[in-house]
């Protein structure tokens, strides 16, 4: 399965067959907080919705765009200096909701993709993303964050 199909298709019932109850295994986000985070800070940040500026010094952007294209996972406990250091209180009175806003958003970041497929758009640590680049990086994260719910891809 290519990681486009992945994140279309099976990230959501992914997450979906996890109990909300499950405890993460490092980190303060809970499951519904999580899912919430890769609506905005994953999708809605690689179709364009959410604008960014680069964070990471320019001479770094080839170094991190190696890492993120490479096969080696984010660690565990990753800092992101764009958020706090407590998670922020959910949006959607609950996790069914939370789902179906991130299938949206998945479908949102290919549908932008599909009407301008040479589009690049602005990630703040990583720099200007192409497609496919975008998918890497969203493929990276999700299973970073499955991981952390104790589902391995």
């Amino acid at each position: 399965m290519s990681k486009s199909q992945f994140l279309k298709e099976q990230l959501v019932p992914a997450i979906a067959a996890i109990s909300p109850e499950f405890k993460p295994l490092w980190g303060k986000m809970n499951l519904q907080q999580m899912t919430e985070h890769m609506s905005r800070e994953g999708f809605q940040v690689a179709s364009g919705k959410l604008p960014q500026t680069l964070v990471t010094q320019e001479e770094h952007i080839p170094k991190m765009q190696a890492f993120m294209m490479s096969d080696k996972p984010f660690k565990e406990n990753t800092p992101n200096s764009l958020m706090s250091l407590e998670p922020v209180s959910v949006k959607h009175a609950d996790m069914q909701a939370a789902l179906v806003e991130l299938q949206t958003e998945i479908d949102d970041f290919f549908q932008v993709y599909e009407k301008e497929p040479e589009k690049s758009i602005m990630n703040p640590f990583f720099g200007n993303l192409n497609f496919e680049m975008q998918v890497q990086l969203l493929h990276k994260h999700a299973l970073h964050h499955l991981k952390q719910f104790g589902v391995e891809i």
